[in-house]
């Protein structure tokens, strides 16, 4: 459905670092910094672009919004957190575990990277 995510970062080189380490947890190679100095994470299904605002304000994190990651399993998304929360983001909301809603069983875990963008690695159960 998505062709791209672009998120707004205020440091690109800590946003790299962390998004490096983060994505680097579920298996998808290091970012990709273009001649603009914007940078880009590919996968077999979609990119991930990084970019200081085009207008020159400070980028911030949208309210409600919330970027998610698949991952294999329930390890990954334990990885996926321990990274983040060493590459400079900050944990929220419940620690990673088991959550059972409307959409199945899913084992979650949250953060905000070093721009206060909230993401979530997510592992469907069956």
């Amino acid at each position: 459905m998505f062709s791209h995510v672009m998120v707004g970062a205020n440091d690109l080189t800590a946003s790299k670092k962390f998004y490096d380490a983060v994505l680097g947890a579920i298996g998808l190679p290091a970012g990709i910094t273009d001649d603009k100095g914007r940078v880009f994470y590919l996968s077999p299904t979609g990119v991930l672009g990084l970019t200081s605002p085009i207008d020159g304000a400070a980028a911030t994190a949208a309210n409600g919004g919330t970027i998610g990651f698949a991952c294999a399993d329930s390890a990954a998304v334990e990885a996926w957190h321990k990274a983040g929360v060493a590459n400079g983001g900050t944990a929220i909301e419940d620690p990673p575990g088991v959550r059972e809603g409307g959409m199945g069983k899913m084992y979650l875990a949250y953060l905000r990277d070093p721009s206060g963008n909230k993401l979530c690695a997510l592992h469907r159960m069956g």
